[in-house]
């Protein structure tokens, strides 16, 4: 179980869920409570914009939920994993940063915040990154198969390891970024030469 000691907690009461499934169902306490949720799982739950501040999730999944906007300043995901969920505009960078874990399959991810993230061994599949700001996180060893990163934001990211084939429409600038033993395709080059502004023959 996560140490829930060492988060700066609000006062007040901390309602624990273990082993539970939530189901198109609305959760309880969401008026400012603190809650911790481990070994859960949430199925197709509307979450958008909803206060999750300082709560806990460890061991948890969603699939098909929309997290979109969600709040979730100095909350711990500590090994969570989302699938097929919308969480546009989600900022990650307020979470408590010394339990972060997380993974996201088919995932809308537009406009998300991972700033100074560490998300080592990350997956990213199959998700649009569009404008998602990675800027100071360390993503390394993550995976990017199939996801679309139209205008996200890598400065100072540790891509060290990372799996960028198949992935698409990626431009990291390798002087701003550390690459070392990325991996990538012949055809995803020019997303590491776009500042030349060379001319490619494929």
């Amino acid at each position: 179980m996560c140490n829930l000691q060492l988060l700066e907690m609000p006062s007040g009461k901390t309602t624990y869920y273990n082993d539970t499934k939530f189901v198109k169902t609305n959760l309880p306490g969401f008026l400012g409570n603190v809650m911790h949720f481990e070994n859960c799982s949430f199925s197709t739950i509307d979450f958008s914009e909803i206060n999750l501040n300082y709560c806990a999730f460890v061991d948890c999944e969603f699939e098909y939920c929309n997290l979109s906007m969600l709040k979730l300043n100095g909350s711990i995901l500590n090994n969570v994993t989302y699938r097929d969920c919308k969480l546009t505009g989600t900022d990650f960078s307020r979470t408590n940063e010394t339990f972060f874990s997380v993974n996201f399959y088919n995932c809308l991810l537009d406009y998300a915040v991972f700033f100074k993230r560490k998300n080592k061994k990350g997956v990213f599949k199959g998700c649009s990154l569009i404008g998602t700001d990675f800027t100071e996180a360390d993503l390394s060893e993550a995976v990017f198969e199939g996801s679309n990163l139209d205008i996200a934001v890598f400065m100072q990211t540790n891509l060290s390891g990372a799996d960028f084939r198949q992935a698409i429409n990626f431009v990291i600038d390798p002087e701003q970024n550390l690459i070392k033993k990325t991996r990538f395709e012949l055809w995803g080059l020019p997303g590491l030469l776009a500042k030349y502004d060379l001319k490619i023959d494929k």
